[in-house]
């Protein structure tokens, strides 16, 4: 083998990827984002749901889950203005409270940190509620019943 036709070879296989790739980031549709947004919220409103309901038995501190919200709270204006509104004051005193947790394990105290869970306790079923309806007045499902294969995430189903 010469190295002419490798290299022939490596360049057309490049040629490939990058057309695949390209084509791909192409294709991003702005609904399927906003879906994929509202999801990884609900999800994580999920979750933060049962941390709130079993706060009070916890025997350490545990955070609150704010990943999803630290990525797409910029990108939630398509909500309902309530909602948003909801989810900002929810995450707010979460982020505050992993702040202060944050702090305590630092300063290596022992003192249990008060947080307003009435507030999140009242605000957590709108909040779940305004982001399902979201999915069925958008998507027409709440969850996720069928996840692309590795070309249908490419090309479509």
């Amino acid at each position: 083998m010469t190295f002419g036709s490798i290299g022939e070879r490596l360049i057309f296989a490049a040629a490939i990827i990058a057309f695949l790739l390209l084509f791909s980031l192409i294709r991003r549709n702005p609904q399927k984002a906003r879906t994929e947004v509202v999801r990884g919220l609900l999800t994580e409103t999920r979750i933060n749901v049962i941390l709130v309901d079993t706060f009070e038995r916890q025997p350490k501190y545990r955070k609150f889950t704010t990943t999803g919200w630290q990525l797409h709270r910029k990108k939630i204006g398509f909500l309902d203005k309530s909602v948003q509104d909801d989810l900002t004051s929810l995450y707010g005193i979460a982020m505050d409270y992993n702040r202060r947790i944050n702090d305590a394990k630092k300063a290596k105290s022992t003192e249990r940190i008060k947080i307003d869970i009435e507030s999140m306790r009242e605000s957590l079923p709108r909040i779940l509620a305004g982001l399902e309806d979201w999915l069925l007045a958008n998507v027409g499902n709440v969850d996720e019943s069928e996840r692309p294969s590795m070309f249908g995430g490419l090309f479509g189903r």
